[in-house]
């Protein structure tokens, strides 16, 4: 095991191997290349029994592990959504692990508990949230989806289903779009609510959530003797980044007395510009709202940033404290463990604290908005090429399109030379880019977010699919 000295050595080596590879993170594969069980049947079958050299791990990693790796990082990452990092969130990152704290109350650890109540308040100014709300560090927005429902189930049944269990015969329901994020309908499933009580609202031809549908379906709920309890609006779907119109939702949410959450969690970012404020207009009557620095704010996962109205609510909720965890400090600070599932935490605001210190909110703002730039100049050449044509207009930094060809194949041709297509630009390596469907057409998605990309790597990209259309 290493000492001291050893540890120096290795950490320093690893350092320089960091920034090697993002040096030289473009030589590399975006996505792996390897087959299934390649990188398992390559590992031995037992634990060593002695130890082991870093010079030998680290040829191991090099060897085995780095095939098997799809370079999130790389300025030609298009696929899914970003999940980017930075080097004051890979510093920051170093340290939380040298450090290695126990962050579940303020006693385990006042400055990871504080740091986090000051860097929520900074995100809540720069999103433009209002000051009555107040934002805890989940690790993904799927925690804080689940800890909106938890606690809108709570609050619909004052407080008794955590204390006796579903007792009575009231069935409670849960609305989202049909395009909404599957976190929801996991949730719901974890909360007890059950799957066949989310009801999924149809779209309108932008796949934003149609209001009237909404509010007949609460309504006839009402009648039936249900109890509506929480709608989940989206700001940016993972398939289209339609953007639910969250003003008309929260005119019928307050209405009928119902918990709004506001699932945000890429589009959330780019909040931080003022021309994209829009979005968040009724805001105001929303419960709860979360977005995912560790998606679009260059900060390392996990961190995705949860804020709520009623702390009160949330804590009646979660709040569990046996006599070994009870401080005489208790009711005058945080403790984050009592804000969500788990009792275990980590030093999560301290990535987002260098982040947010050595990028500054200026050149946060730059790099979002340079990235939806680059989407809309990429869109134009789509809508004004003869082979492709954008499925939907652009909407932030997502970029929806297909080839169309000469335009003579029926749909379900184009279906399957678009799948073809996607295949074949993802076996380059050069790219990654993945796939959704709107209205039943297979539609390539290319989200423009990596923390480095540039317009070089945007028209290289388009080159690369042009070329990649030929060959096939």
């Amino acid at each position: 095991m290493l000492n001291k000295d050893e540890f120096r050595k290795s950490a320093h080596e690893i350092v320089d191997w960091i920034a090697n590879y993002y040096e030289n993170i473009e030589q590399y594969p975006v996505k792996s290349q390897v087959k299934p069980k390649e990188i398992f049947n390559q590992l031995p079958d037992e634990t060593p029994l002695v130890s082991e050299s870093m010079e030998v791990i680290m040829n191991d990693f090099e060897k085995i592990i780095m095939p098997g790796v799809t370079h999130w990082q790389n300025p030609n990452f298009y696929a899914y959504f970003p999940a980017n990092s930075s080097f004051p969130s890979i510093l920051g990152e170093m340290l939380t692990s040298a450090l290695a704290l126990q962050c579940m109350k303020w006693e385990t650890s006042p400055a990871a508990a504080e740091l986090e109540e000051k860097v929520m308040i900074w995100l809540r100014k720069m999103i433009g949230l209002p000051e009555n709300f107040c934002g805890v560090i989940q690790d993904s927005a799927s925690t804080a989806t689940l800890a909106a429902i938890l606690t809108s189930r709570e609050k619909a049944s004052a407080f008794q289903i955590n204390e006796h269990g579903f007792e009575s015969d009231t069935i409670f329901r849960v609305y989202c779009s049909t395009e909404t994020h599957s976190s929801v309908e996991k949730a719901v499933k974890i909360a007890g609510i059950g799957k066949k009580n989310l009801v999924k609202i149809p779209v309108d031809e932008r796949f934003a959530m149609r209001t009237d549908l909404l509010e007949q379906a609460i309504e006839k709920d009402i009648q039936q003797g249900f109890k509506p309890v929480c709608v989940v609006a989206a700001l940016g779907t993972t398939g289209s980044l339609a953007i639910d119109p969250l003003k008309d939702i929260a005119k019928i949410t307050s209405k009928h007395s119902i918990w709004l959450h506001i699932d945000a969690a890429m589009a959330g970012s780019a909040l931080v510009l003022p021309e994209w404020q829009w979005m968040i207009n009724g805001i105001e009557f929303a419960d709860s709202f979360v977005f995912n620095p560790h998606k679009w704010m260059f900060t390392n996962f996990d961190c995705s940033a949860y804020f709520l109205k009623d702390k009160q609510a949330l804590l009646n909720t979660f709040q569990l404290v046996p006599e070994y965890l009870k401080t005489n400090v208790d009711d005058v600070v945080n403790n984050y463990s009592d804000w969500g599932v788990p009792l275990g935490r980590r030093f999560r605001a301290l990535k987002l604290w260098f982040v947010l210190r050595n990028m500054g909110l200026d050149e946060i703002r730059n790099r979002i908005r340079n990235h939806i730039n680059l989407a809309k100049e990429l869109g134009t050449q789509i809508e004004t090429s003869i082979d492709f044509e954008l499925l939907l207009p652009v909407s932030l930094n997502l970029v929806c399109f297909r080839y169309v060809g000469n335009k003579t194949a029926n749909e379900e041709k184009l279906n399957q030379l678009n799948e073809q297509l996607l295949q074949a630009i993802n076996q380059t390596g050069k790219i990654y880019v993945t796939h959704t469907k709107l209205n039943g057409k297979y539609t390539i998605r290319m989200q423009i977010g990596q923390t480095n990309v540039t317009k070089q790597h945007v028209d290289a990209a388009w080159t690369l699919i042009k070329n990649v259309v030929q060959d096939i």
